[in-house]
C-alpha cells in the first residue's frame, strides 16, 4: 500500500494556489474548487479543496527538505511569514512552522535516518 495524497480545505482557492506556487510545488490540476500539486522531489502530491461552511483543520502536513536552513532562508526572502524558524526537536528531525493563507500547519523538516529508524522503533509487528 502507498500513501497516494492529502486533500487540505481552504477558504480561498485563488490565495492558496498562489501561497503554494509560492513555496514551489507544481500545480497538475486547477479548478475553482479543488488544485492538486505535485512535489519537487519524488512524485508525491496532496491536493486543496474549497470549502464553503468554516471548517477547523488539526491536521498538520510535512514536507522533507534536506537543506532545511536554506529553504527557510529562501522563502523567507520571498515573504513567507514562519511561526518557527529550522528548530531541533528533542525526537531528532528538524522543524520550521508556516501556515497556509486558510490557516493549515505546515511543517518543513529534515529527520535523515531519524524519519524511519528513530532510536526508539519498535520492532515488526504482525
Amino acid at each position: 500500500m502507498e500513501l497516494n495524497q492529502v486533500t487540505l480545505p481552504v477558504n480561498n482557492m485563488e490565495d492558496s494556489v498562489r501561497f503554494y506556487l509560492l513555496l514551489g510545488f507544481t500545480q497538475i490540476v486547477d479548478t475553482p474548487h479543488y488544485a492538486r500539486f505535485v512535489c519537487p522531489d519524488g512524485g508525491s502530491t496532496f491536493s486543496l479543496s474549497l470549502e464553503q461552511d468554516e471548517f477547523e483543520n488539526h491536521t498538520v502536513i510535512y514536507f522533507e527538505h534536506k537543506a532545511l536552513d536554506e529553504l527557510f532562508e529562501d522563502l523567507s526572502k520571498k515573504g513567507i511569514l514562519f511561526e518557527q524558524a529550522p528548530t531541533e526537536q528533542r525526537y531528532l528531525w528538524k522543524e520550521a512552522i508556516v501556515r497556509d493563507p486558510s490557516g493549515n500547519k505546515i511543517k518543513f523538516y529534515w529527520a535523515g535516518e531519524n524519519r524511519i529508524n528513530p532510536p526508539w522503533k519498535v520492532e515488526k509487528r504482525a
